[in-house]
């Protein structure tokens, strides 16, 4: 953010001249003269990098609705930093000595005065606003390209991003001085209707080498080529296959999917649970998008079919839009996009702390809509545990609004409330992006960043195999003699999924990492994840679901089962065991990080630390509804590596209820 009236002469006459010309023509295009010009604002910093010249598809429909969201100074962003990281921190006198969401506001927040002026300014200009939090620190509002562009001194185009046409101003929006003076980004941009859920149903396998969404995930019908009946635990049923690693033939096939009760055994919950330690009187807080119209009867559903406690009254609560309040559903992958995901959370959750308290919010949308939830916790303090399960593709969003957002998250820091959030599905983004990136907000030095493995459960529900999460695919065919063999060289060429993390581009390195993170890693920048928990859909776990059918009606069909991955598992199951931990020591956790790191500092034996195999782990699947077989090779996560200590794939190690234990102790 630069005020104009204050940049330097520049010493060259032709180019001063050339510069004024073309400021002059984009301002006389907004409706906005040179005299006012001088005494705006503007965010250079919230244009996104993909909205150039190169990608600019043309002007947007007139008749476009498009999604900004405004945010504001914090009163003293280096006071309420300081807090977010004093009260986290085992030694400090401030440790756990937290502020209330009344007094974190009072001292930090914007003053009703220059909210209210704000508002007041958007409004002005035509813009309806669409979200107000009590904290005061952003503004959500939609308008129409005309109305954006003369509120914000700047012209919107239509660009090509990541397989879409998406809108975002073609210069840096502006705002008046009186206005812009109390605002630290401005976002005009859908680069944040690419956050998606970090969920992986299995079977999610791409038909190229490229990046895909799962609905483009698909084989044409073939018939199977390799028997290959998935197996309830690791090593049940095993399968012949091509010669593969040292010639070997027979491998396990995959999970069909772990229930509860062997989550609770493999992560060692079992003795706890004889004690009382279930998760009673402690909240797990949920974010998504949108809302889930059976989400109660599948968890009961689920839960009977599984032999476990169905969700006792006012066990589930949600705060949740009217579905005549949801928008940008198109963008945003549908309602349908995001209810596995919210299923996900809320039975992963369930399923390793039973007697927990669920709370889920929605998002109106996955933009503005997601803070929106977020601040309708942080605000009152609903939960001090709050498991998110998204995110967005990298940092690939304009590195002002990633400042706005992570305001949210030291707000949260201060108040005593965790935010764990998945690292990513996709490692390292490269195909996306063309350049490697960790996802935000799993990034922000202020959340907790939760990583993949892959587990197998043996037969007397204990951990046999624990590697990173990343899969590498190889289909394997049969020629018309019957001979089978592999279509590429091994480990093939479809990558299936696999943690997110790796070095922030935004973000400098945190105190807590430093000592923990290798410096010829870390260079400086914040690395994630943190720690790690299942999440390899070919490991997976089996949910129950009514799927949404009809988006414009949220019509269910049938309950079925489906296995599910991602770092959207991960998530939640570090969440839930946080909450058992706090049970168990009657504390609260708050924001992890200090202390997990300095736990690893003085006690790294705390941490089950996820190392390289001592020979390739793979699993055989084939698909049910393509016939597909394929050898899928475990630990294998585009450039992001699994090595011993701390590494961009499952942090300092996988979450065991140990470690949490220790964490809630506060230990150091």
């Amino acid at each position: 953010m630069t005020t104009r009236a204050s940049r330097r002469v520049l010493t060259r006459r032709a180019t001063a001249i050339l510069a004024a010309g073309a400021s002059i023509i984009a301002l006389s295009a907004t409706g906005i003269s040179a005299a006012d010009a001088a005494t705006r604002v503007d965010y250079s910093g919230s244009v996104p990098g993909w909205a150039t010249s190169a990608n600019d598809s043309g002007t947007p429909a007139a008749d476009a609705s498009v999604e900004g969201e405004l945010y504001l100074k914090l009163r003293d962003q280096q006071g309420a930093a300081n807090l977010a990281i004093a009260v986290s921190t085992p030694g400090n006198r401030q440790y756990r000595h937290w502020l209330s969401p009344g007094t974190w506001i009072a001292r930090f927040s914007p003053t009703q005065k220059t909210y209210d002026a704000t508002v007041a300014y958007l409004k002005s200009k035509g813009l309806t606003i669409t979200g107000t939090p009590d904290s005061r620190q952003y503004i959500v509002y939609r308008g129409t390209p005309e109305e954006m562009n003369a509120a914000f001194g700047t012209t919107l185009h239509t660009y090509a991003h990541d397989g879409r046409q998406l809108i975002a101003p073609s210069t840096a929006p502006s705002l008046p001085s009186q206005i812009g003076a109390s605002v630290s980004a401005v976002s005009l941009d859908q680069s944040r209707t690419l956050t998606r859920p970090d969920s992986i149903k299995q079977g999610d396998i791409p038909s190229t080498t490229g990046p895909t969404t799962p609905k483009q995930r698909m084989f044409a019908d073939a018939a199977p080529v390799v028997n290959a009946p998935c197996s309830t635990y690791w090593g049940q049923n095993t399968a012949t296959v091509p010669p593969a690693y040292n010639d070997q033939t027979q491998y396990p096939t995959n999970i069909c999917g772990y229930v509860p009760k062997q989550l609770r055994s493999a992560y060692n919950l079992d003795t706890w649970s004889r004690f009382g330690v279930n998760g009673s009187g402690q909240t797990v807080a949920i974010i998504d998008a949108y809302a889930s119209p059976s989400i109660q009867s599948d968890v009961n559903q689920y839960s009977a079919q599984n032999g476990e406690p169905q969700l006792a009254p006012g066990q589930y609560t949600q705060i949740v839009p009217d579905p005549s309040e949801f928008v940008d559903t198109a963008l945003c992958q549908q309602p349908s996009g995001w209810q596995g995901e919210q299923t996900l959370d809320v039975e992963a959750v369930h399923a390793i702390a039973p007697k927990a308290n669920v709370l889920y919010v929605g998002g109106f949308d996955c933009e503005g809509g997601l803070d929106i939830a977020m601040s309708k916790i942080l605000d009152h303090k609903l939960a001090n545990i709050v498991s998110n399960s998204w995110g967005d593709v990298g940092e690939d969003v304009p590195a002002d609004v990633i400042a706005g957002q992570q305001n949210l998250h030291i707000q949260a820091a201060g108040e005593g409330i965790g935010l764990y959030f998945s690292s990513g599905d996709n490692g390292d983004e490269a195909a996306s992006l063309g350049y490697p990136s960790p996802d935000f907000p799993a990034s922000s030095p202020y959340v907790t960043s939760v990583g993949g493995t892959s587990i197998g459960v043996d037969q007397n529900g204990k951990l046999a195999m624990e590697v990173g999460w990343g899969v590498q695919a190889d289909v394997i065919k049969k020629d018309a003699a019957g001979n089978l063999s592999y279509t590429d060289p091994l480990p093939g060429s479809l990558f299936a999924g696999g943690a997110g993390g790796g070095v922030s581009a935004v973000n400098a390195e945190p105190a807590y990492q430093k000592g923990v993170v290798p410096d010829s890693l870390s260079r400086g920048k914040r690395v994630s994840p943190d720690l790690a928990a299942l999440a390899d859909p070919y490991t997976g776990f089996e949910i129950g679901i009514s799927p949404i059918i009809d988006d414009s009606t949220l019509a269910t069909g049938d309950y079925v089962n489906e296995t599910y991955g991602g770092t959207s598992l991960a998530s939640p199951l570090t969440a839930a065991q946080v909450a058992l931990a706090q049970q168990l020591t009657h504390s609260t956790i708050g924001f992890a990080n200090p202390t997990l790191y300095g736990l690893d500092r003085i006690l790294p034996s705390a941490f089950r630390d996820v190392q390289p195999p001592s020979q390739e782990v793979a699993v055989v699947y084939t698909s049910k509804t393509s016939g597909r077989s394929f050898l899928m090779t475990l630990n294998h996560d585009t450039s992001l590596t699994v090595t011993k200590g701390y590494d961009d794939v499952t942090g300092m190690g996988a979450m065991s209820f140990d470690l949490a234990h220790l964490l809630a102790q506060g230990r150091h």
